[in-house]
């Protein structure tokens, strides 16, 4: 039987790599501020079926696109050369050149699952899912911590998202059953066991299908406040500012300026409580925490929008213990953790809101902690 890739490219695959998208707890925003995060990867992949190919070209195909093969030398890939969503995985490839690691073309033909636009990470996905798959068809020596950073570097200078590193480093070494607690200063990650069913709880993600675009540059614009701040603080980085030390930092910064540094700072704070909540196995004392992220979210940076905050506020209302968006924000997603028998009528008092607001209808479905990057097939 001729498989779709056989019918675009004209060939068998070599193997089939995945890649999860990621939703995350808490932490939104602090990973390019050298703070800490805490994401889950999720059963939503993009998948890559792949073959290497020895004359130099890559070809991209996807079964969510215009049904269009994009067709470049890997020896032209340079920041521009690829636009739309080629650019994510043509990043990749370029990435591991400028990487050190030689590598010409393939042929790849990706099928996702992640909502698209949806704060869930749909770009690190299909990142990583071509790391994964160069690994192996090139026998590149790299572990799973280096390929989100080469991915990483790929969506940075090659797409010109200044991202910090969480999506790549949650889609590629999650693993199941775990929240990836990451250090994004050095790295240093811990998994922390996160099932809530045994606790007879849900993590219910609601995607408002308000698209965002992290590269329209609202998103680099709060990085740069972000920097500018730290330099006027004399700080290498946001991450360095305690809570002790806020409000006189506050004084000394220009009006625009203190409600973002706020949010990093009480985000970093929220980050540690959220996981001594969790190694105390106190999973339902997570709700508030994730309630008041949205807030700070909403009110300091500003990154939320009319669906997100009536999905938080009606899921709450609704039983939720507790709610927040994720993502970079402008739309996108919002998390809730529901006791079990309260996921289908949280879900649905949301979607009754939506319709009251004369909203697009929100899709939900429920968020399981699943394994980073791997070969499938």
């Amino acid at each position: 039987m001729t498989t779709e890739f056989e019918k675009v490219f004209g060939a068998a695959p070599t193997g089939v790599w995945a890649a999860p998208g990621r939703v995350n707890l808490i932490g939104e925003h602090t990973d390019y501020n050298d703070g800490f995060v805490l994401p889950i990867a999720l059963r939503q992949v993009v998948l890559a079926t792949a073959r290497r190919r020895d004359d130099g070209r890559l070809r991209l195909y996807s079964a969510q696109g215009d049904g269009r093969v994009t067709d470049v030398l890997v020896a032209d890939l340079k920041p521009g050369a690829v636009a739309g969503w080629a650019a994510y995985p043509a990043a990749g490839v370029w990435a591991l050149n400028e990487s050190g690691h030689q590598v010409g073309g393939a042929d790849l033909y990706f099928d996702s699952d992640v909502p698209s636009g949806g704060g869930l990470s749909s770009s690190a996905a299909l990142e990583c899912s071509v790391l994964a798959a160069y690994r192996d068809l090139y026998e590149l020596d790299l572990d799973q911590r280096q390929s989100a950073l080469i991915a990483q570097r790929g969506e940075n200078d090659f797409v010109g998202v200044p991202c910090g590193s969480m999506d790549q480093m949650a889609s590629a070494c999650c693993t199941e059953g775990a929240a990836l607690f990451l250090d994004t200063r050095d790295l240093a990650q811990r998994q922390v066991p996160f099932d809530l069913a045994a606790r007879g709880l849900r993590l219910l993600v609601i995607d408002t299908r308000v698209k965002h675009d992290l590269g329209d540059g609202a998103y680099a614009a709060l990085r740069a406040g972000c920097e500018r701040a730290a330099a006027l603080l004399d700080l290498p980085a946001l991450r360095e500012l305690t809570a002790d030390r806020l409000p006189e930092a506050l004084d000394r910064l220009p009006a625009e300026l203190g409600p973002l540094v706020r949010h990093v700072v009480t985000e970093n704070a929220r980050v540690l409580q959220a996981v001594a909540l969790l190694d105390a196995e106190d999973f339902a004392a997570l709700g508030p925490v994730l309630t008041a992220g949205h807030a700070s979210l909403r009110d300091d940076y500003g990154v939320s929008c009319p669906e997100t905050d009536l999905a938080v506020a009606v899921a709450v209302e609704a039983g939720a213990l507790g709610a927040r968006m994720t993502g970079g924000g402008f739309g996108g997603s919002i998390i809730a953790l529901v006791p079990e028998e309260r996921t289908s009528p949280v879900a649905a008092a949301v979607e009754a809101a939506f319709a009251a607001a004369g909203y697009l209808a929100p899709r939900s479905f429920t968020a399981t902690a699943c394994a980073g990057s791997r070969r499938v097939g």
